[in-house]
């Protein structure tokens, strides 16, 4: 279906498309970017399999591919086709950016690091990248180094900060120290920012409960648990709560939760939504 000379880029529009011409390479590749930005991983990679057979694909459909392969967890072929990305397209920021988020969760610090450094060098101040270079810092154990880099994160944003992520990495970094007075400003920031990031209710619950202010830690595993209550780990943080605070029922239907949850195999990981493997944007 065309709209104004243009493929319509719903995915309805786009199958009814195909159906009519199968052997369309850009239908291909244009539903594929739009099942990726669905989440629909496995669907978008047949789609750019079956656009391929008619027409090599570009950079930026390489990135997609990439990142499909990000949301699959399967960092080995991600990081191979973000390299395709940065070959074809070296004075690319944000492929460098995507690498080096691959890298890192391969594990590959020392890599990461440089793919960030490359990424700031072709794209001034950029945020994500210099937060993303404090994490990886911070895997090396240099620990001073990765502080730096979440400061000239948060500095670099302003008075009107929209991205929670330095500010919790370095609260977070800050409380594991024991500065809890430092980290709760940054936190506190963190989730005036991001209020739908369980992460960061977490790790304010945290630095409450080792303050002993056990009614503030319980409003904010409150609220980790309202966003995430399928992590068993949040759970069982908040019954703890509960038991100290005298609360036997409450906190036994937390433990129950988490038993509950465990025996699924759900995560005991809260998720972090606001770190973004960074969709790539057509």
């Amino acid at each position: 279906m065309l709209v104004e000379g243009k493929l319509d880029k719903s995915e309805a529009a786009l199958h009814d498309y195909l159906a009519a011409h199968p052997a369309s390479a850009d239908a291909h590749y244009l539903l594929g970017y739009v099942l990726f930005r669905e989440k629909k991983a496995t669907e978008s990679l047949a789609e750019f399999t079956a656009g391929a057979r008619t027409r090599h694909p570009k950079a930026e459909e390489f990135k997609t591919i990439a990142s499909d392969y990000v949301l699959l967890r399967d960092y080995a072929d991600a990081e191979k086709w973000f390299t395709e990305v940065t070959n074809e397209t070296p004075n690319d920021a944000e492929a460098w950016y995507l690498l080096g988020r691959t890298k890192f969760n391969e594990n590959s610090s020392s890599d990461a690091v440089s793919c960030f450094e490359r990424a700031m060098t072709l794209h001034p101040r950029y945020i994500e990248a210099e937060n993303n270079l404090g994490l990886a810092l911070k895997e090396l154990n240099e620990l001073e180094e990765a502080k730096q880099a979440f400061r000239t994160a948060i500095e670099w944003q302003g008075t009107n900060p929209v991205d929670s992520q330095p500010f919790l990495n370095l609260g977070a970094m800050l409380a594991d120290a024991g500065d809890l007075d430092k980290a709760i400003p940054l936190l506190a920031k963190a989730a005036a920012i991001s209020p739908e990031n369980p992460r960061i209710h977490e790790q304010l619950g945290s630095v409450y409960e080792k303050q002993h202010d056990l009614a503030k830690a319980q409003g904010e595993l409150e609220q980790a648990v309202a966003l995430a209550p399928n992590t068993s780990g949040l759970h069982f943080k908040l019954g703890q709560i509960y038991r100290r605070l005298g609360m036997g029922d409450r906190a036994q239907h937390e433990f129950e939760m988490c038993e509950k949850l465990n025996s699924t195999h759900s995560s005991t990981n809260t998720p972090n939504p606001l770190i973004p493997d960074h969709p790539p944007t057509h």
